[in-house]
């Protein structure tokens, strides 16, 4: 969908936290169009008449099926959706896309393969590749008529990538590489065409290559044993002196990191958009069993213990599903302005991945832990029956688990969200100190008894004083950082109160822009169907905000310094306790009725 709001300014990556966003920043789901909505229904059918039939046999990994499944996947379009026409791409929108991903998000172990495959297997090709690389490997991976593989983590180098020990030596007439080391957990491995790999030139150049299954020295490993996705193909890479040719390259010597890390902003994204669509089809799962257990006479589903987690379920989903949707959003205005400002079709997704990466980490984390719970849920309201492999709810559970590993951990994500808010900061892109500073003005001063009279007014109020705290904690932590009294490498608990402080201010913005947003294009009746959720949501935020907010100070803070940001914290927490029974009950009674999931 091509956007109508370039006119308007769009906040740029992390500014969120520091500036107030408006409606036209984000896109809903409510807002699709019949495109949008055909592209949609695709997807699903192709989980519903190729996946779901199969799922037995991709568990088992039946010879030939992953292959058949890809070049399906080709001929419906879906793996070259975000790709360029020029080489058999659908060239979607971004917006579309992650409809799309969303569609997709109830395969399974299939999810891994695909996003392996159409994320960190092609996009390193398309952003860095030269012309000749794209035209030999695009069109046969946009078809699916070969497959593709990452290979990144090593043995002794994981979330520190960089400490990679396989090398590249140029060889004796200067026309190839000589690649020996060893990679692990390779998604696609066992069936791959091309590899994305990783070497050091010399034992030091980090450096990208694209090598092939068929290169003598390439040998694969044993298919892993692991907990989940095992539908999917897991394996060891090993090198032999394999001779790779100088023109399979990928991007500049040395400058192998700039692949590995931007290619990653966007394969966190799409992670998250994976887990929304497996959010909400076990969500429904789960409505739909609590409607058809009875237990003393009636369904469980009338039960309150019940309604509440299901209606947990969907509260969070929505909030996911909301700032997944608005950062998709500021994804696409941001592709758009950048070929306006003359950036190629590659570039423009690389550069508009990279501005918001901060949001890009947020979506990993709140995906990736939403579908934990959800599918942690799922098993509790089966009951026994949950907890048989007979059933699909113990193959959900197990198969969640790797999406808070995987794209970087959940841990190293919210550092990256800190860490990259302080260097845009000190670049001056983005101005934290000033806006840190204005909160501790604010302290200063008597609190203003008047203030805005709307609808979502205390919602509004509510976040824009949750930034506050959290700017306050993180301005003092970052104070303190430049003072020389803490450093904050040593001091990652501080860091992780403040990243989950922030992901949970942009959840909670993100529902409400939804809200306000539903409201202004489809009316009241159909915002107010959202509004309880909106609450119950700003309440918990709320509340474990200020309990993050308290640990932070608490741990480079005492005396008179500590009962200063205590009352600040308590100044700025002003969100007023709602019934989450009965609001959460407003929620159960939607999904029981449609018995479905319906949001």
């Amino acid at each position: 969908m091509e956007s109508q709001t370039l006119e308007k300014k769009n906040l740029k990556g992390g500014e969120f936290l520091i500036a107030p966003s408006e409606i036209h920043e984000t896109f809903i789901p409510e807002e699709m169009n019949e495109e949008q909505r055909m592209a949609k229904e695709m997807a699903l059918s192709f989980v519903a008449n190729e996946i779901h039939p199969n799922i037995q046999r991709i568990e088992k990994q039946e010879p030939g099926l992953p292959e058949y499944l890809f070049k399906k996947c080709g001929e419906l379009g879906l793996l070259g959706s975000h790709m360029p026409e020029e080489y058999g791409g659908m060239n979607l929108d971004f917006n579309t896309n992650t409809i799309l991903s969303d569609g997709l998000g109830a395969m399974g172990s299939f999810n891994t393969s695909f996003a392996a495959h159409t994320g960190i297997g092609m996009l390193p090709i398309l952003y860095f590749g030269t012309d000749a690389q794209k035209e030999k490997y695009l069109p046969d991976l946009i078809t699916g008529t070969k497959q593709a593989a990452y290979c990144l983590t090593e043995p002794s180098s994981g979330s520190d990538a960089l400490a990679a020990k396989t090398r590249a030596d140029l060889s004796g007439d200067g026309k190839h590489y000589i690649i020996n080391g060893q990679k692990m957990w390779i998604s696609n491995a066992g069936f791959a065409d091309v590899f994305i790999v990783f070497a050091k030139i010399d034992g030091e150049k980090f450096t990208g290559f694209i090598a092939e299954k068929n290169m003598p020295g390439l040998i694969l490993g044993e298919e892993e044993d692991k907990l989940g996705i095992k539908g999917s193909s897991t394996r060891q890479v090993f090198f032999e002196n394999m001779k790779l040719p100088i023109e399979n390259v990928l991007g500049e010597i040395g400058k192998g990191h700039l692949i590995a890390f931007n290619v990653l902003n966007m394969g966190r994204y799409k992670l998250a958009a994976f887990c929304m669509g497996g959010i909400k089809a076990i969500s429904g799962k789960s409505v739909k069993y609590a409607n058809e257990r009875h237990q003393f006479g009636k369904p469980i589903a009338s039960f309150g213990a019940i309604k509440q987690k299901l209606a947990e379920q969907a509260i969070r989903s929505l909030a996911l599903e909301s700032a997944l949707y608005r950062m998709s959003n500021q994804i696409n205005e941001k592709i758009n302005k950048l070929k306006q400002d003359g950036h190629d079709f590659a570039q423009s997704k690389l550069l508009a991945a990279e501005e918001y990466a901060i949001e890009c980490s947020i979506a990993k984390i709140a995906g990736s832990e939403v579908l934990d719970f959800v599918a942690d849920e799922f098993v509790q309201v089966l009951g026994g029956i949950g907890f048989s492999e007979e059933h699909e709810a113990a193959r959900a559970y197990r198969d969640a688990r790797i999406n808070r590993i995987y794209e970087g951990t959940n841990e190293i994500n919210r550092l990256i969200i800190v860490d990259m808010l302080f260097k845009r900061s000190l670049k001056g892109e983005l101005d934290m100190i000033n806006a840190a500073w204005a909160v501790q003005k604010e302290l200063t001063k008597m609190p203003s008894l008047n203030g805005e009279s709307s609808k979502y007014s205390l919602e509004n109020k509510a976040i824009e004083n949750l930034k506050k705290i959290t700017l306050m904690v993180v301005g003092a932590a970052g104070k303190k950082q430049m003072d020389g009294e803490m450093n904050l490498k040593h001091e990652q608990e501080v860091l992780m109160n403040a990243a989950n402080m922030i992901i949970d201010i942009y959840l909670a913005e993100s529902l409400l822009l939804r809200v306000k947003k539903i409201e202004a294009i489809k009316g009241a009746d159909a915002a107010d169907k959202l509004v309880p959720a909106l609450k119950v949501f700003v309440w918990d935020a709320s509340q474990r905000i200020v309990k993050e907010a308290k640990d932070a100070v608490a741990s480079f803070a005492s005396g008179d310094l500590l009962t200063t940001f205590l009352m600040g914290i308590k100044r700025f927490d002003t969100y007023k306790p709602v019934n989450t029974k009965s609001l959460r009950r407003e929620i159960a009674e939607q999904l029981i009725t449609a018995n479905n999931y319906c949001f």
